[in-house]
């Protein structure tokens, strides 16, 4: 990828009537701040739900999702503040869409998971079909945000099944899992990198194994020692996550890392560029980490 714009450009790009609505530039700090944002998620939905009335606490975690979602709808131009926003809220909500087939209805990790995949890819070949791309760079229409952010929701809830699969049932508990998922996440990156593998997939992949790898280790900061954790507390947990967070998208926003050098507005695929060229977010193949 091209190196990052001043915060000139990158407000200038945010301007535009057919800006994206998602990050351009997938960065380190865009790793971060998700990988963050999933241990925050699981441990605000276990505070939510643990230390509340579990039916209100998914009432209240509904509600914050609702919230969320309709402010980054409704935006015109991606704001890193809506953004994340909607993310975190995704991870809240997405950790009890997860929870409710084991704990509600006592259905194993094992088959919540297999469940959770086959609604992922449906979800997925249905964008694909639809838009004939899976880019994250070409989110620039209602439709294609819409199915973007319900493949996020997905990932979520695949992920944090996945995750209690293999600390609870497969017995590696919450350390270990945390520590497996940090080695499964880095091979797509490997992948991309050193094979050139295909953008598209090594970033879903990425996307999919950061939920698992940071609720693994917020279950084990905030279980008690009893099953392996630390025993902080859930919503001293999800504290210790939100606090690198906010310093994290503070300087997102500040610095426009992620939105370089979108100085024009982008158009819908097969809208004839002014310029002759077609405008380069608009490539499916754009890297899918820098």
């Amino acid at each position: 990828m091209s190196g990052a714009a001043g915060p000139s450009n990158a407000a200038a790009g945010r301007a535009t009537p057919y800006g994206l609505k998602v990050p351009v530039r997938i960065t380190a700090a865009f790793w971060a701040i998700k990988v963050l944002s999933t241990a925050m998620g699981e441990a605000t939905s276990d505070a939510l739900v643990h230390g509340l009335d579990q039916y209100l606490g998914v009432l209240i975690g509904f509600a914050l999702f609702v919230v969320a979602m309709g402010l980054q709808l409704r935006a015109r131009r991606y704001d890193p503040w809506r953004y994340w926003f909607a993310v975190a809220m995704v991870a809240v909500f997405g950790t009890m869409v997860a929870d409710v087939l084991h704990i509600g209805l006592h259905i194993p990790y094992a088959v919540s998971s297999a469940f959770y995949l086959v609604v992922l890819v449906v979800v997925l070949r249905l964008w694909s079909r639809m838009e004939g791309t899976l880019s994250i760079h070409s989110i620039f229409t209602p439709r294609r945000e819409a199915l973007y952010w319900l493949t996020v929701l997905c990932t979520f809830a695949l992920g944090t099944a996945v995750g209690d699969l293999t600390a609870t049932t497969f017995r590696l508990g919450y350390l270990g899992s945390g520590i497996l998922f940090v080695a499964l996440f880095a091979v797509p990156g490997l992948a991309y990198r050193c094979v050139r593998a295909d953008a598209v997939l090594t970033f879903w992949s990425a996307y999919i194994l950061t939920r698992p790898l940071g609720a693994s280790f917020a279950d084990w900061m905030g279980f008690g020692p009893a099953v392996g954790g630390l025993g902080l507390g859930h919503p001293v947990t999800a504290v210790v996550f939100l606090v690198p967070i906010i310093g994290l998208v503070t300087w997102v926003a500040r610095t426009g890392i992620d939105m370089p050098g979108c100085s024009r507005p982008l158009r819908p695929t097969g809208a004839a560029p002014s310029s002759g060229r077609r405008p380069a977010v608009d490539q499916d193949r754009r890297p899918a980490v820098d």
